[in-house]
């Protein structure tokens, strides 16, 4: 049984955020958003990026599958994978920012290592 946060939202919202989430991260690197969102998004993040650093055409489609864009998966596989190429997970850092004005929400940075 997989284990994860339901963040308030339905399945289909839930999953629409964390894929537009992970996009974002990839194609800037880095992104500002709550620490439980931060969390999700590491998981599915370093799946994509283990994904990248396979290479194969079924990882690409895999990762195509999830990622909304295509060049954020072309850099990915091209640029973004290679890199840990010697690294054995822990691409990503979280660090904390500090309470959000609005609800006090914990707001960190996530961002690749």
């Amino acid at each position: 049984m997989a284990v994860y946060r339901k963040l308030g939202r339905p399945t289909d919202q839930r999953r629409a955020m964390l894929r537009n989430l992970v996009t974002s991260f990839l194609k800037y690197g880095k992104i500002e958003t709550t620490e439980a969102r931060a969390k999700e998004t590491k998981r599915l993040a370093e799946k994509m990026i283990t994904l990248g650093k396979k290479g194969d055409l079924n990882a690409r489609r895999q990762a195509l599958a999830f990622v909304t864009e295509e060049e954020v998966v072309r850099n990915l596989f091209d640029n973004i994978a290679p890199k840990y190429s010697e690294r054995n997970g822990g691409y990503t850092r979280i660090y904390k920012v500090g309470p959000r004005r609005g609800d006090a929400a914990e707001v960190v940075i996530l961002e690749l290592v």
